[in-house]
């Protein structure tokens, strides 16, 4: 069997920057260990796989090790395959809408307009907790001003060099019982910057991480008293996202730069 393969740099302004997507579409599902096969092939942060619906799109999201609950920037690549590949004729209003219905997110949407692509993804605000056993050993920086988890574990640093400088003791950093820890500190020529680490899960640094915003916006609209926020993910590639808490959603704006096109056999 061949398969489509799509793979693009989100929440990226030129090619080789952001976080790269594998997406591949298909006709109807393929057996899970199948799709787990092809995102361990393809190496990336992500795949994500695709199969139209009546209403929009089903989506699927996998590591090379496993499949995970949210993705943003596969979720920002799948939209613009969508929108300029596979279905590409369609008349093109001001504002194009793709519904995403997702197993473990619920409906997911992104808006394609003249400002990029944005995703509209549930806020997962950080509760306090007690500071697991190992953690700040793990990043191997200075104390941090707070540590905070929903899914992942938040870090709270004061200074952007903390953050770029850190490096991990992955090891030990996936031992830890949370899916993955976001890093963070107020940032020179943003409203914050991050990293991601979720090593357990197959991602020793994901590049540009916009489940992890789904938690940084809130924490920083509320620190920054203002709900619009600039962000910079400080990885290797880098990556910049424009951010808006609405209520209990967030608005994560970026773009995607189209790298590779071709056939995949399974």
């Amino acid at each position: 069997m061949q398969l489509p393969l799509y793979h693009v740099d989100a929440f990226a302004d030129r090619r080789f920057a952001g976080n790269p997507a594998a997406v591949v579409p298909l006709e109807t599902w393929l057996p899970d260990d199948i799709l787990q096969a092809i995102a361990a092939e393809n190496n990336l942060s992500e795949t994500a796989f695709l199969v139209a619906a009546a209403d929009g799109w089903e989506l699927r999201w996998f590591t090379p090790a496993v499949e995970v609950d949210l993705c943003g920037h596969a979720t920002l690549a799948s939209a613009w395959v969508i929108a300029n590949r596979l279905d590409p004729d369609r008349p093109a209003p001001a504002t194009r809408r793709i519904a995403f219905q997702t197993r473990k997110a619920g409906l997911l949407t992104v808006t394609v307009d003249a400002a990029g692509l944005t995703l509209d993804f549930p806020a997962r605000p950080a509760e306090a907790i007690e500071v697991p056993a190992g953690l700040v050993a793990a990043l191997g920086g200075p104390s941090p001003q707070a540590i905070l988890a929903a899914r992942d574990y938040l870090v709270v640093y004061d200074d952007e060099d903390v953050v770029r400088g850190l490096t991990p003791d992955f090891t030990a950093l996936a031992r830890l019982p949370r899916f993955g820890t976001i890093v963070t500190a107020p940032g020179r020529d943003v409203d914050f910057v991050s990293r991601f680490f979720a090593p357990a899960k197959g991602l020793n640094e994901d590049p540009v991480t916009g489940s992890s915003h789904c938690t940084l916006v809130p924490y920083w609209a509320d620190r920054l008293g203002h709900d619009t926020l600039t962000a910079l993910q400080v990885s290797a590639r880098g990556g910049r996202l424009r951010c808006r808490r609405e209520a209990a959603r967030v608005l994560l704006t970026g773009s995607v730069v189209p790298y590779l096109e071709g056939m995949i056999t399974v």
